[in-house]
């Protein structure tokens, strides 16, 4: 994979060397010999950095591309990530409350379309939407509220485990 940018800047680099190579080749020949020399030095300084900025190019490009473990995390997959986990803890906490009149049913009802919306939305990463469906059918079957706990603590895991910049 190339990088575009990099490809740019180094062909601006090499636009810069070559210009400044052929100028500086023209001015030592008309120092030196005269006009005839300054457009031989020219051209031989021109096509030489020119050359060898073309030899140099793949060591150039390699310096521009990112390291696999140097990547910038995805913040936008990661708010999301971090979203979902906590609309599902809220639905959790609606379906299983401290009291037993805490959530009523329109609220309850709310936090769980919510749940369930951001766990459907496609910039979240798969690894984090399966297991967040895991966790809300677990809370769905509403009977066992430790099978809920765990299938929430495999959520933060997966979502941990999805963060490029930990």
């Amino acid at each position: 994979m190339k990088s575009p940018l990099g490809s740019r800047i180094h062909l601006m680099i090499t636009f810069v060397l070559v210009t400044c190579g052929t100028v500086a080749g023209a001015c030592l020949g008309l120092l030196l010999a005269g006009r005839l020399m300054a457009v031989v030095f020219a051209a031989v300084a021109g096509v030489g950095a020119g050359l060898g900025s073309y030899f140099s190019r793949r060591q150039v490009l390699a310096l521009f591309q990112p390291d696999r473990e140097s990547v910038p995390a995805d913040g936008y997959a990661e708010g999301l990530a971090d979203a979902a986990l906590v609309c599902i803890a809220t639905y959790q906490a609606a379906v299983f409350p401290l009291t037993p009149d805490g959530v009523s049913e329109a609220e309850r009802k709310a936090r769980r379309t919510m749940a369930y919306r951001i766990s459907a939305y496609e910039g979240l990463p798969y690894p984090v939407q399966s297991s967040a469906a895991a966790a809300l059918e677990a809370i769905d079957q509403g009977a066992d509220p430790k099978r809920a706990e765990t299938a929430m603590k495999e959520l933060c895991l997966t979502i941990y485990d999805n963060r490029r910049g930990r």
